[in-house]
């Protein structure tokens, strides 16, 4: 093995270097859903802006703009997952005896329940990209826009998306859970990356709050708000989505 490789196997063996790649990730994908949480807000501007939206990342450099940063952003998750799972057991082995009462351990509750938040939301994302990136129902991928048939649908899937209550319930948890899981690692983000210190300790505290909590509100906002019927597909002048559609493509065969 070279020398490069040595000091990126002893980098991976250490404590500090697999917390640095925790942090490093963590901050990817913070970054992440504060940017997808923003374009998804994009369906109170309605159908054009939301459908506008969609279509530039999907033909942003030719198409593979979007495949860049899926590919990106699976290795981040990956990594941030494998590496916090070998964080945990690494510290583990290093610990000669478990703390013999829970309530010597000092810790907030989200800190210990991070494996089965991480979990939960794995299997979020999962169905996330089933249900509206890979589109396993027809339905919901055979959806054009009334306004360019010659488009997906991006708004008017949303919205079709979200009528079941139980899909509403699953990401309610999901969600969560995630906001949760953010709201204990922010802070650990900034003690690995020795930003945290008694002063800034309670700012960080609200900031991590803050974030959690913007984050729940905003992805949050819209299965319910679809679900209660306050957000709905009107289609274009007072028509219903299957109509419009209907009327475009026979307007374009004609």
């Amino acid at each position: 093995m070279n020398a490069l490789g040595q000091a990126l196997l002893q980098f991976w063996q250490s404590s500090i270097g697999k917390k640095l790649i925790v942090a490093v990730t963590g901050v990817l994908l913070v970054g992440f859903l504060i940017a997808h949480m923003v374009g998804n807000l994009l369906i109170y501007q309605g159908r054009e802006a939301m459908n506008d939206y969609a279509y530039f990342l999907h033909h942003f450099l030719h198409g593979w703009g979007i495949w860049i940063f899926r590919l990106g952003l699976i290795a981040a998750f990956v990594l941030h997952i494998v590496t916090t799972i070998a964080l945990v057991r690494q510290n583990r082995e290093a610990r000669n005896t478990r703390y013999e009462f829970d309530a010597t351990v000092q810790a907030p509750r989200s800190s210990r329940i991070m494996i089965w938040s991480g979990l939960t939301v794995l299997g979020f994302v999962i169905f996330h990209i089933f249900h509206f990136t890979i589109r396993v129902d027809p339905d919901l991928a055979a959806m054009k826009d009334p306004l360019d048939p010659s488009r997906h649908d991006a708004y008017g899937m949303v919205i079709a998306g979200f009528q079941n209550p139980l899909v509403v319930l699953f990401y309610i948890v999901a969600i969560s859970f995630l906001c949760s899981h953010l709201n204990h690692g922010i802070a650990s983000l900034f003690q690995t990356l020795g930003l945290r210190s008694e002063k800034t300790r309670e700012l960080i505290k609200v900031a991590g709050i803050a974030i959690a909590l913007v984050l729940w509100l905003g992805f949050l906002s819209i299965p319910i708000l679809i679900n209660t019927n306050v957000i709905q597909d009107k289609g274009v002048d007072g028509k219903s989505h299957s109509s419009v559609t209907a009327d475009a493509v026979i307007f374009a065969e004609s």
